[in-house]
């Protein structure tokens, strides 16, 4: 059987797609690399520098008060890995210097878990395993 041990990318839907777009560039230091037009759609694909792509879609049917709600079918949340709890508090730092609100690190039995959201409300978790 193929090995499924890695994503190539993830694509979100969005409100506001420039909004977003700056959004993960500043929280993530994701950088655009492509933009995609559809019938009835716009989309960004943005780049992490180890090659993490996060494709972020404007339908142009949802409705700017549309928000995320993690208890529907579909996506929970995205985590982004870190390799310790030293790397989740950098990001913390790093969130805090441009002021992006998140949750305390919660030191959790399988690993230290800072959280954020991203425009909509779509949770962003940084993680690193215990």
């Amino acid at each position: 059987m193929p090995s499924a041990d890695r994503f190539h990318h993830v694509t979100l839907t969005v409100t506001n797609l420039e909004s977003s777009v700056r959004w993960y560039e500043d929280a993530l230091g994701l950088t655009r690399v492509a933009d995609r037009r559809g019938d009835g759609w716009t989309r960004a694909l943005l780049r992490s520098p180890t090659g993490l792509v996060i494709g972020l879609t404007q339908h142009h049917a949802t409705g700017s008060s549309d928000r995320f709600d993690p208890i529907r079918v579909g996506l929970d949340h995205l985590s982004i890995s870190c390799e310790t709890r030293a790397e989740v508090e950098q990001w913390a730092s790093h969130l805090d210097s441009i002021g992006v609100a998140h949750a305390p690190i919660d030191d959790a039995p399988a690993g230290h878990v800072l959280v954020c959201t991203d425009p909509d409300g779509i949770p962003v978790e940084f993680f690193a395993s215990t």
